[in-house]
């Protein structure tokens, strides 16, 4: 499936050949509440009414802003989420949308999209 933009432009989400969904987040994205609500409606379209394990690329993303963080934690149609990152600020991004307790998945961060994607179709414990 091609890539779909999410609302506001800041990202794109598809279902790939593998089932599972990837979000990419754009260089030099500040994301706000607005942006992860948008984000999670696009996820649930593609979705369809299933559930799938997802990557999300945060490898170009600059900032979270402190009003996104609580939009974290909905549900939305991913079994297991994996954070993809490069660099310490994607570290500490991660880190920042990891802190609720409350997440709807496990969640993992990561720097290899190789290991990511082998603990997103590991089998579920």
């Amino acid at each position: 499936m091609k890539p779909i933009t999410v609302d506001g432009g800041k990202g794109a989400v598809e279902l790939d050949g593998e089932g599972v969904l990837l979000l990419v987040w754009y260089p030099g994205t500040v994301l706000s509440v607005d942006d992860v609500r948008a984000a999670i409606t696009k996820i649930n379209e593609v979705a369809d009414g299933a559930e799938y394990p997802m990557l999300i690329d945060i490898t170009n993303t600059q900032a979270v802003t402190r009003q996104a963080k609580s939009a974290f934690s909905t549900r939305c149609a991913a079994s297991r989420i994996a954070l993809l990152g490069s660099n310490p600020v994607n570290r500490v991004i991660a880190n920042f949308a990891m802190a609720r307790r409350t997440l709807p998945c496990p969640t993992r961060f990561f720097t290899s999209r190789d290991e990511a994607m082998a603990w997103l179709s590991a089998p579920r414990p």
